[in-house]
């Protein structure tokens, strides 16, 4: 379906549900409404999971740490649903074991009672003690639900022998939990999902609400169309702009509170060949969690955790960019980081509650549901992390479903997302057969199972006749066309930053971003104006947004990210 088609659709329809935001929470309600038989549409202000969603430590857990504030339920949850996207997504995640380096035996014993009473407010560090009892705690929920080994500890001389740890380090725990390569495909994937079934719903991105009331007011940001809908429930599921949107309603209640947790893209092949295959995941100075392993060829470390008044103006800043270092020294000593190394950084919000926790870390990961009664009826969804994204879709749907008076007739929790569907157990088999029927070689055909799962089975035949694009490590003319014309691309970041890996894998060079705006500019009807005025904004994006060397990109002209 076009975008024109999918603008003609909404105009003027009146579904049960509007959905706001296309992020990792709307996109779950959206799926559990529809494959319920909800007539839903959703709309999407700038790209679909281009906020907090996009903006995770590319974690899949249970939340060990949350374990300190007595969020014992969401563990629980949290742990369920890791074990879920294991097997229903299985070519986008995937297990990752997890070091984590102990400075004491007993320290921050009581840090957890202390801060469950709300008798200590700061971060403390943690000894084998509490990390022992956290990792006993996951271990017997998830026996025999999981399929990932129980928790081990290491002696200093082991944990030294695999990582070189700063002297003080007594011991080390290790456990798994999982990794998410590419969260922005999971959203893209359920959105896949939902269109393949047939259902009576429809989702467009770039699509602006700009008022709530008996009729909803859109306003199409790339053609400039406006168009109204009569929902009979609106779901607000923007997360950090919850508040912006319910005001929209006229609602003046403050219900969340942003947090900013920022990351850094390392190209550092000494950090990169001693992580290998795990996670270290290790305190900063502070006490606070921090997390490095390898993603896409690169090193991924972060993150903080600072509140934020803005979520439009969030970047992570040259202050975090040093906080994140000096932690990674201080976990590897002599490890130094030098500044052209760090190829691309990015942060998001936590869309959490407003709570009066003294810390930041105190405040509550869980999440729920409130309504808002006005000329519509708004149920907005506060809090949540991306792990438990479906349960929280779940919970959402049902309390929409029940206001509506409609029953559920299927749920999600054993349905797989998008190309996880009949994943293979062999896979060197699968992609040997696909490679053979399609003419395209195996080491390519694995790579789309990596990145579509089954659904790879049939895109290897149509690229059948691809030809390998020069400054795109891993993609081909076909492939790229192919994304931009069936997963709603209408900017250069959308496809730079979200369909590709690109960005993470440090690839976002002047070369590759004049191959991937040739490429759109062809499929949009781009003027080589039009063309040159994308690229240019997009440069400075990546110059001001993700910390990009303005030469490497291409931004040569002096003064010209200022003036943007």
């Amino acid at each position: 379906m076009t975008r024109a088609a999918r603008l003609d659709a909404m105009d003027g329809a009146a579904p049960k549900v509007l959905v706001i935001g296309g992020g990792i929470n709307g996109a779950s309600v959206y799926r559990e409404l529809a494959l319920n038989g909800v007539p839903v549409m959703l709309a999407e202000k700038s790209d679909f999971c281009a906020g907090a969603s996009s903006a995770l430590s590319r974690m899949v857990h249970g939340g060990l740490r949350y374990l300190e504030n007595g969020e014992f339920d969401l563990v629980r949850e949290a742990l369920d649903e890791r074990n879920r996207l294991l097997r229903n997504a299985p070519h986008l995640v995937g297990p990752l074991r997890t070091i984590v380096p102990i400075d004491s035996w007993v320290s921050g014993a009581m840090n957890a009672p202390l801060r469950f009473l709300g008798l200590s407010k700061a971060p403390s560090r943690r000894g084998a003690l509490p990390v022992k009892l956290g990792l006993s705690f996951y271990d017997l929920y998830t026996r025999g639900k999981g399929g990932l080994p129980k928790h081990e500890f290491w002696s200093s001389g082991k944990a030294k022998a695999r990582f070189p740890f700063r002297p003080e380090v007594r011991c080390a725990a290790t456990y798994f939990d999982g990794q998410v390569s590419h969260p922005e495909r999971v959203v893209t994937e359920i959105f896949e999902d939902v269109a393949r079934a047939g259902c009576d719903a429809v989702a467009l991105n770039h699509l602006e609400v700009t008022s709530i009331g008996t009729e909803v007011a859109l306003t199409d940001r790339i053609g400039g169309r406006k168009i109204t809908l009569r929902p009979e429930i609106v779901v607000n599921a923007t997360g950090a702009w919850i508040d912006r949107t319910n005001a929209r309603a006229g609602a003046t209640e403050d219900m969340v509170q942003g947090t900013k947790g920022a990351h850094l893209v390392l190209d550092h092949p000494e950090l990169r060949e001693m992580l290998g295959d795990d996670m270290v995941y290790y305190e900063n100075t502070d006490g606070r969690i921090c997390i490095m392993f390898c993603l896409h060829g690169m090193v991924l470390v972060g993150s903080t955790d600072i509140k934020v008044p803005d979520p439009d103006a969030v970047r992570c800043e040259a202050d975090e960019q040093a906080y994140i270092l000096d932690g990674l020294s201080w976990v590897f000593p002599g490890v130094t980081v030098k500044p052209d190394q760090v190829l691309h950084v990015f942060a998001g919000v936590r869309p959490l509650p407003v709570s009066g926790a003294g810390t930041t870390g105190q405040i509550p990961r869980g999440h729920f549901n409130r309504w808002t009664e006005s000329d519509v009826p708004v149920l907005s969804m506060i809090g949540g992390k991306w792990t438990t994204f479906r349960a929280f879709g779940e919970l959402a749907a049902d309390q929409v479903m029940t206001r509506l008076g409609i029953a559920r007739r299927t749920g999600t929790e054993e349905m797989p997302v998008g190309g996880g569907a009949d994943y293979p157990a062999d896979r060197a088999l699968w992609c040997a057969q696909v490679a053979e029927q399609s003419g395209l070689s195996p080491d390519r055909v694995a790579t789309l199972l990596e990145r579509y799962g089954t659904l790879a089975g049939a895109l290897a035949h149509t690229f059948a006749s691809e030809r390998m694009l020069s400054g795109l490590p891993g993609y081909s003319d076909a492939e790229i066309d192919y994304v931009i014309a069936h997963e709603q691309v209408e900017r250069l970041a959308d496809l730079a930053l979200r369909r590709t890996t690109l960005a993470l894998a440090g690839a976002l060079d002047a070369a590759a971003l004049d191959v991937l705006a040739d490429r759109l500019a062809q499929a949009k009807g781009w003027s080589p104006a039009q063309r040159a005025q994308e690229l240019r904004n997009f440069r400075v994006t990546l110059a001001e947004t993700h910390g990009a060397d303005p030469k490497r990109i291409g931004l040569h002209r002096k003064g010209e990210v200022a003036a943007q």
